[in-house]
Order: structure tokens, then sequence, then C-alpha cells
């Protein structure tokens, strides 16, 4: 099946706000993981404004799947994730201006950055996926450049309007993940998909995973952590026609 990772960023949104103790997102992987996800997703960004240092290495000692670290290719969070040695670093675009992440990591404009960066995951053990668009080209150059699975954002998608264009979104993604499935990369997705857009994202051939924060976290402060991961494990699987490869 495919696998779910669960994004806790917006958790620790909650506790910076009041730069409390809690919520703690900590706390809510284990919650996470208890409720079937997969693994979990965190973002350190630069600016620090949810993840924090601590987070990170304690969520390394506590979660007892997948820990995926969405990243810049920045030499401090490098060294960091170096440290922690995540089982997955997704690099990510970064602004300090954006509310959460826009659009997919252009490979090709930053191939020093880009390249350097997986050498030296890659060299310390740590799987390497690039969050891009659904765009042969960067699609190319991912793999030309020794990323292990690409993430294609679906923000596109999940904020399409009409049939025609929700289409034609779906359309791009599938078009994308023959692609990259053919040049032997893992295919992942995420960015705004939630408990019925992600329906017809499950049908495309070859997704291995997706990456769901902020509708999960929406649903689990109505509901609970465990019930929330839960019910989208359940609105994915009842759809998934494709296995997915571990």
């Amino acid at each position: 099946m495919i696998r779910l990772g669960v994004n806790i960023d917006h958790v620790a949104t909650v506790r910076q706000a009041r730069r409390a103790k809690e919520p703690d997102p900590v706390a809510a992987a284990v919650l996470a993981m208890l409720g079937g996800a997969d693994g979990i997703t965190i973002h350190l960004r630069e600016d620090r404004r949810h993840i924090q240092d601590r987070d990170v290495f304690v969520l390394r000692e506590t979660v007892t799947t997948r820990l995926n670290l969405e990243m810049a290719t920045a030499g401090e969070i490098v060294a960091i994730a170096l440290r922690v040695k995540p089982d997955e670093a997704t690099l990510v675009p970064e602004k300090r201006q954006e509310l959460t992440t826009e659009g997919g990591l252009d490979v090709i404009a930053n191939e020093t950055s880009v390249r350097a960066a997986i050498v030296q995951l890659k060299t310390a053990g740590i799987q390497v996926s690039l969050f891009i668009d659904p765009d042969l080209n960067q699609i190319e150059a991912s793999h030309r450049f020794g990323a292990d699975a690409i993430e294609f954002q679906t923000a596109s998608y999940s904020e399409a309007r009409g049939e025609a264009a929700v289409t034609q979104e779906l359309e791009k993604l599938r078009k994308a993940t023959a692609h990259a499935a053919g040049l032997g990369l893992h295919v992942h997705m995420g960015h705004g998909l939630n408990y019925w857009n992600v329906q017809p994202i499950v049908r495309i051939p070859g997704v291995e995973e997706l990456n769901i924060g902020h509708s999960i976290v929406s649903r689990a402060v109505l509901v609970g952590m465990e019930r929330a991961v839960r019910e989208m494990k359940q609105a994915m699987t009842e759809h998934s026609p494709n296995p997915a490869k571990k």
C-alpha cells in the first residue's frame, strides 16, 4: 500500500505561537504512529519558525518507522542532518517571507548546491528526495544528480478549481510519475492534500508515498491525532490500487 508520512510541523507552530512547551511535536509523532503513520516528516527551516533543533534530535530517538527531514541545501542545515541521520532527507526550496513552501525546488537552477547536498547526505547513508514540480526536465535533472526519490508538489492540483483544471493537473502528475518511475526514481507526493482530494492521487500508478501535514493536524485539533491519521489512512487505502515498494 502507499505509505503515509505525517508532517507534524504545525503542531510545533501552535507551540511556538506562545513559545511554550506544549503541544510537543514528539508526543504528536508517537500518536501519529499509533494511528498508523508509516513515517514522520518535519521541516527544520532556517528561521526555526516551527520545528526546533531539539525536536529533530529527540524525534530521531523516538520515531520507530521512518523519519523524513525536509530541509534547504544551506550548509548549517546539512550539517545538522549529517549529525541526526534521518532515514530520508527531502531537499526543498525555502524563502523567509513565504507562509509555507511554495512550488518545487528548481534543481537545474540550483545544480551546484543540490549536487553538493546530495553527495554529502548519501555519503552519510541518508536517502535523498527532491521536492520538485511535475516537470520532465526537473525529473531528469534529479536523476542525473543522484537523487533516490522525488516528491512532486501537488499544490497546483490541490488549488485547481473546476473539473477541467483538476483533470489537467492530475494528467501532469500521471505523466510525471510514469517518467520518474521509468528512470528508477521512487515517487512521493505532497502539499495541500486532504481527506477528499487525496483519493484521485492514490489511484495514480507508481506513487509510493504521500506526505500530508496541515489537513491531518487540523483534523487532529478536533478529533485527536490517532483518529485523524487513521482516517487519512482509510481514505487512502479505500482508493489505492497499487502497492508501494518498500
